[in-house]
């Protein structure tokens, strides 16, 4: 099974910003949705960025207007970036083939710190 891989986590104030890597290896890339969710210390995992293979997108209002997900079919990457950071924003972000669904692979994760 294709696991993700990201990169692109560490430690940044508040108000700062992050880009995220998340690399899938195969030819199939282009075909799939992916998602990033993130699980903070205490929390569920939830679901903070989706992207479809024809490039839509959608956020939830946590993170709508300083999060941005895209893709780049030819790299098989998806990216998050990040912006306007807050210390609730710090958590493990994870990225996921397949979308919001329910099948697909996880990634190990990339700790994201944001200080006050």
């Amino acid at each position: 099974q294709v696991q993700p891989v990201e990169s692109g986590g560490g430690l940044v104030q508040a108000g700062g910003s992050l880009r995220l890597s998340c690399v899938v290896s195969g030819n199939f890339f282009s075909a799939i949705a992916m998602a990033w969710y993130r699980q903070g210390p205490g929390k569920e995992r939830e679901l903070v960025a989706r992207i479809t293979p024809g490039g839509d997108t959608n956020y939830p209002d946590s993170v709508k207007g300083r999060f941005a997900i895209s893709r780049d079919n030819a790299k098989n990457t998806v990216y998050l970036q990040m912006n306007s950071l807050k210390p609730e924003d710090t958590a493990v972000y994870y990225c996921k083939t397949g979308g919001a669904g329910p099948s697909g692979s996880w990634g190990q994760g990339t700790q994201v710190t944001v200080s006050s």
